[in-house]
């Protein structure tokens, strides 16, 4: 089997750290890994993979050299300023900032809804938000259905999703160390509907995402979204409520049975167990999980989901592992 040089661009921070432990469990087809940082120093853990201790290094314009594919997670400015020179050095980037994300000439990708686009990329490929990752993972077998005409969801996020400073806030709180820091207020105990800054038309700029980036990965402008935003006091894993608007009408049951054969989609629906997705049980599983499936009795229609993935996995780091795996079975890298 052909191998790859690879680099992970971001690895002190939680998602390039999460990169660095799912090439390892999947046993990604790694030749030589550099870890790149622009301030190495000390490392305060050693990274081991296939036996060998791998060091940080410097992050220049020039390190990209002989580098197959870049795992980029360190922040947009980061990512703006370097991904260039990774693509013009042959290096296929595959950044999970959102810097690139809705240019037009970077594809946009989930590999479970939109693989094909891979083959569009000039060696820059966009990772989507993650909350736009497991809500279309769950939406797509239900959209090649009976299309989707409308989306309204309202997402519940967890504190790893704004960094290892929220996580530690969140569980300082929950210590009785009340200290705002990360936030715009105490989460421990609330709800924050706002994540990210907001734009002129009150919406914030995470619900915008949703809406942009939805019509951009399903190639369908027809289609209409909104969406609500809401930091929870969780630590892993993010849940969405989910009411879609078809041309034709899915029952529960043909939902269940769509989703049941859909890849990287888990069906939880016993409502006579209590069976549903909860991030309790979800945070650290690969799969988006999918339950409280019914349908909208206030519409022809409708439908409702109930949608919980790990924010960290396939929200993040996974999906841009997958990216990866996918250009090798194309055989385009």
């Amino acid at each position: 089997m052909k191998k790859y040089n690879v680099c992970i661009v971001g690895i002190r921070g939680a998602v390039g750290n999460c990169m660095f432990e799912i090439l390892k469990e999947r046993k990604f087809p790694v030749n030589e890994l550099h870890l790149l940082s622009r301030n190495p120093g000390e490392a305060n853990r050693k990274y081991e993979i296939n036996g060998k201790e791998v060091k940080l290094t410097k992050l220049t314009p020039d390190a990209f050299k002989g580098i197959d594919i870049g795992l980029f997670s360190p922040g947009a400015e980061i990512s703006a300023e370097f991904a260039p020179h990774a693509a013009k050095a042959g290096c296929v980037v595959i950044d999970n900032t959102s810097f690139f994300r809705m240019h037009d000439d970077v594809p946009l990708v989930v590999p479970e809804v939109n693989p094909e686009d891979i083959r569009k990329h000039k060696n820059i490929i966009a990772n989507p938000n993650c909350s736009t990752i497991q809500m279309l993972v769950a939406l797509k077998p239900l959209h090649d259905y009976a299309k989707i005409k409308r989306i309204v969801v309202s997402t519940y996020q967890a504190v790893s999703g704004a960094g290892a400073e929220a996580v530690d806030e969140l569980r300082h709180q929950l210590k009785g160390d009340m200290t705002v820091k990360k936030f715009q207020f105490q989460i421990a105990q609330n709800l924050i509907p706002q994540i990210d800054v907001f734009l002129p038309n009150h919406y914030t700029k995470e619900e915008i995402k949703m809406v942009n980036e939805t019509k951009k990965i399903m190639g369908d402008n027809s289609i209409q979204v909104t969406a609500t935003c809401v930091r929870v006091p969780v630590f892993g894993a993010h849940s969405e409520s989910v009411n879609i608007e078809t041309e034709k009408k899915i029952t529960r049951e043909k939902a269940i049975e769509l989703l049941s054969k859909a890849p990287g989609v888990t069906v939880m629906d016993d409502l006579s167990k209590s069976i549903y997705p909860m991030p309790l049980f979800i945070e650290g599983k690969d799969d988006t999980f999918v339950g409280r499936i019914r349908e909208d009795e206030s519409i022809a229609n409708g439908l409702n989901l109930w949608v919980v993935s790990d924010n960290l996995r396939k929200g993040a780091a996974l999906n841009a592992i997958q990216i990866a795996e996918e250009m090798i079975k194309m055989k385009i890298i």
